[in-house]
Formats: structure tokens, C-alpha cells, sequence
């Protein structure tokens, strides 16, 4: 029986919904579920302290979206409505912030190997694993044109995200990413 090809399985950046002016924060959520998923597949201990943090500030929005559905149905909505509340700490707009600068350093990490066929993580960093074996692992036995093509509409996806995000939060005066 074989496994399905990671990208397959979550959801995708590139399937987050995003209108002129807003990004859906459930499916954010899910998509971003799907990144520290994808750390999983490598076994090693060196993602450990990544996903924590990602893990973190994940749950500090989604906190914040579990409490207050009614003004968090977008990742604007979820912010402004933090800081329209008096008294909030704020600490779902704080998670916000260093969760993008995660999803960016990823974002440019991938981007980089895919763009690359030569570079390989694994000098960088020993327990990182060689570029092949990443590929490997992610496509769990698809082709690998497959994965290219999985990968690039996941990384566009998440670019749009990251950018977004990082204008609204940084022109609104709301968090520099």
C-alpha cells in the first residue's frame, strides 16, 4: 500500500481562500498545520525547536479564532478586532507576527532548494537531510516532476500569504514581521 504524497494530504497554501483584502483564517490554520506536519516526515530532532515555535503561535491564533469566531473569520478581522478590545494583550496579533516570520524563512528555505536542484540543506545544517532524500520524503513514491509541481503551487500560495500578511501587519502598525 503506499502513501500519499504530502502535499496531497493537507491543505495547501495555494487552497487558502484570499479575497482583495483579507485572508480565511481557518484554512490558514490548516495550511499551516500542514508545514509542521511536513517537518514530521523527517525524523529528525533538528525541526524540534522549528516546530515548537511554529506549533506556538499556531495555537495563539487559533486561540484567538476559537474564542471569538464572530470577528476572526480573517486574519485582518482577527487583528483588528484584537486591538480594537480594550485590555487585550494582544498575544494572538504577537503569534501572527512571528508565526509569518517562520512561514517566510521556510517559504525562502524551500524556495531556494526547489529552485537549486544542487543546493543541498544538509551542508548547512549535518542533521538536515540531503536535498534527494527531503524530495523523497515529501512524495512519498510520486514522480518527481509530481513534487515539483505540488511544491511550486505551495510555495506561490504561500509567498501571497506571506506577503500579505506581513503589509497588513506592518502598514496597520500592527507588528513588523
Amino acid at each position: 500500500m503506499s502513501v500519499k504524497p504530502h502535499f496531497e494530504t493537507v491543505k495547501s497554501f495555494a487552497d487558502v481562500p484570499i479575497t482583495d483584502n483579507s485572508i480565511e483564517t481557518y484554512s490558514f490554520l490548516e495550511a499551516s498545520d500542514g508545514l509542521v506536519e511536513m517537518f514530521d516526515l523527517f525524523g529528525s530532532g533538528v525541526f524540534g525547536f522549528v516546530q515548537s515555535d511554529l506549533r506556538s503561535n499556531i495555537n495563539g491564533v487559533r486561540g484567538r479564532y476559537e474564542a471569538r469566531k464572530d470577528s476572526s473569520g480573517t486574519l485582518e478581522a482577527l487583528v483588528s478586532s484584537e486591538f480594537q478590545e480594550e485590555g487585550s494583550s494582544r498575544y494572538a496579533t504577537a503569534c501572527l507576527v512571528r508565526l509569518t516570520r517562520g512561514l517566510a524563512l521556510t517559504y525562502k528555505a524551500l524556495q531556494h532548494m526547489q529552485s537549486d536542484r544542487s543546493l543541498s540543506l544538509h551542508v548547512a545544517i549535518r542533521a538536515v537531510p540531503y536535498r534527494r532524500d527531503f524530495y523523497e520524503r515529501l512524495g512519498q513514491g510520486a514522480s518527481a516532476e509530481k513534487l515539483d509541481e505540488d511544491l511550486a503551487k505551495w510555495l506561490a500560495g504561500l509567498d501571497i500569504i506571506v506577503r500579505r500578511i506581513t503589509e497588513f501587519l506592518e502598514q496597520g502598525g500592527y507588528g513588523r514581521v
